[in-house]
């Protein structure tokens, strides 16, 4: 367990680090930030800064022997750094996790292997693979590379007549997924932290809305039925526990109603290693934020308690929406975060606001 005044290494110097530094200072925990770019949104609250790339070993060195424990923001950090860094200081989520994540083959089997239900999929190693692939899973489906994805980036929905050669060398011709099609009602998350001692905590359940592959909305509380809430943070707890997780993570879900009725099932879509953007809402609605709740498990803290404490929904800044700033601020209820990105971008975040209605 670390000592406050300790100081936590995060690989990548996104706003989700930025917001990972801020949460730490509060509790009198430093962050050093290791980044291969320059003018980074978390130099901007950070204790100490490392710019680098990933594969220089040299600076990697001297990084860890500035940090106490080493956790990462976002999943794309090469497994191979986060291995090297872990022969020399705690890593937390353990590289496992961030080398299976990497790879949505990999993270699709371990799914399965744990009597989870995915979509269907297929391994597509080339277009003659591919045409295999969708005569058993039919169309619509969707092509995906096994690795670097994010945000709708590096796949493709496949319906009637797309050319299926032409479709995989848009992709690149990398090593590809593809996913049958899950008719879903709504796509949920759930956000939860595990311990370096096993304890674990959810917040409640996502209800996520995405506009341009991009998450536009997430509604807190989401409108499902309570066993199905309680069955998807079992699912999270159990994805968890087999991966030895430290730290928060977010499994992605689909929420399919069932034709015979009411019925929901759950089909899980991804997880992602990291503090992440559908449980931003917990900064202004929860009693501990994901933020701290990360930096707490990191540390080897006691976990703090995730109780909501209003209904939140909460909506990016996407790009130009950015500019809104002044008119968010003059709304009741409203609570504003900007990132201090320096330079505007379609289909960049830029932010995001929390509208939050107190429960009584």
């Amino acid at each position: 367990m670390l000592e406050p005044g300790a100081t936590i290494g995060i690989l990548g110097g996104g706003q989700l680090a930025r917001m990972l530094a801020m949460a730490g200072a509060r509790l009198g925990l430093k962050s050093h930030i290791y980044s291969p770019t320059a003018n980074e949104p978390a130099f901007d609250v950070c204790a100490g800064q490392t710019i680098a790339a990933y594969e220089d070993e040299s600076a990697l060195s001297h990084f860890a022997e500035r940090v106490d424990v080493v956790t990462y923001e976002f999943e794309n950090v090469p497994a191979a750094t986060a291995d090297f860094l872990a022969a020399r200081k705690p890593v937390r989520p353990n590289p496992k996790v961030l080398a299976l994540t990497q790879d949505r083959l990999a993270e699709k089997q371990f799914v399965q292997s744990l009597g989870i239900e995915t979509a269907e999929f297929a391994d597509v190693a080339d277009a003659g693979a591919l045409a295999r692939a969708v005569a058993r899973l039919g169309r619509p489906s969707i092509l995906k590379t096994r690795r670097f994805g994010y945000d709708g980036k590096g796949q493709a929905l496949l319906q009637g007549g797309a050319d299926l050669a032409t479709t995989f060398r848009a992709l690149g011709g990398v090593p590809c997924i593809l996913e049958g099609f899950v008719p879903f009602a709504k796509e949920i998350s759930v956000v939860a932290a595990r311990s370096v001692d096993g304890a674990f905590r959810a917040y409640d359940i996502c209800e996520n809305a995405h506009e341009h592959h991009i998450l536009a909305t997430t509604t807190v509380p989401a409108s499902l039925r309570p066993e199905t809430a309680a069955q998807a943070a079992q699912i999270a707890r159990k994805i968890a526990e087999a991966a030895d997780y430290v730290g928060v993570l977010a499994v992605e879900m689909f929420l399919v109603k069932e034709k015979a009725g009411d019925e929901e099932k759950l089909v899980v879509n991804e997880i992602a290693p990291r503090v992440h953007n559908s449980g931003h809402w917990t900064i202004d609605a929860a009693l501990t934020s994901q933020f701290e709740q990360h930096m707490r498990a990191v540390a080897g803290w006691p976990l703090g308690d995730a109780r909501r404490i209003g209904t939140a929904i909460m909506r990016n800044l996407i790009g130009e929406e950015a500019k809104r700033w002044r008119e968010i601020l003059e709304e009741d209820g409203a609570c504003l975060h900007l990132y201090g990105k320096a330079e505007i971008r379609a289909g960049r975040k830029m932010g995001h606001v929390t509208y939050v209605v107190p429960d009584r």
